[in-house]
């Protein structure tokens, strides 16, 4: 009798230990798939100033891949998703970031911003308007056009990040 006392009390508390402890997904993301099944993408049009044409084109491709890889998410068109994103570009901005000798920048930043939407169809409590910077500096002994696109590239990464881990991620 005692021994059958012991065991049940050893069962019960694995069970209850088993369910105390946290999950975690390997990509940050805390979407519960039995409500959010599907997400769509507006577009992200270039406001700002100074205008790179293949950035739209460039940002937009690398959010829908990151959501595509890292959710289960299935990325339909039109408003009618579970969960929505657009926005807009709005800065392409160089500035100099540090001055040699002749007085002349020897290294340039290059700034971008995104202005996004987030709508939770399903919970509009969690809609967001959130704004998102990241930069990548180089030498200015390099010409723009150069670099444009691989700098484009990795602060688009950046950027994606981050907008991941606000909306999806909810850090």
């Amino acid at each position: 009798m005692k021994r059958l006392f012991v065991i049940l009390v050893l069962a019960v508390a694995a069970t209850a230990w088993q369910a105390c402890i946290p999950r975690y997904t390997l990509n940050g993301a805390s979407i519960d798939y039995n409500v959010y099944k599907t997400i769509s993408f507006g577009e992200f049009p270039i406001r700002a100033a100074l205008v790179y044409p293949p950035l739209q084109s460039m940002f937009e491709n690398r959010m829908t891949d990151m959501i595509a890889q890292q959710t289960r998410l299935r990325v339909i068109d039109g408003r009618n998703a579970d969960l929505h994103m657009e926005g807009e570009i709005t800065n392409y901005q160089l500035s100099p970031q540090a001055v040699g000798e002749d007085a002349y920048a020897s290294q340039t930043r290059l700034t971008i911003t995104v202005k996004v939407k987030y709508v939770n169809n399903k919970n509009q409590a969690l809609s967001k308007d959130l704004s998102f910077s990241a930069y990548r500096d180089f030498s200015s002994s390099e010409l723009l056009v150069d670099v444009q696109d691989e700098l484009c590239n990795q602060i688009c990464k950046d950027l994606s990040d981050l907008i991941f881990n606000a909306t999806l991620g909810d850090w």
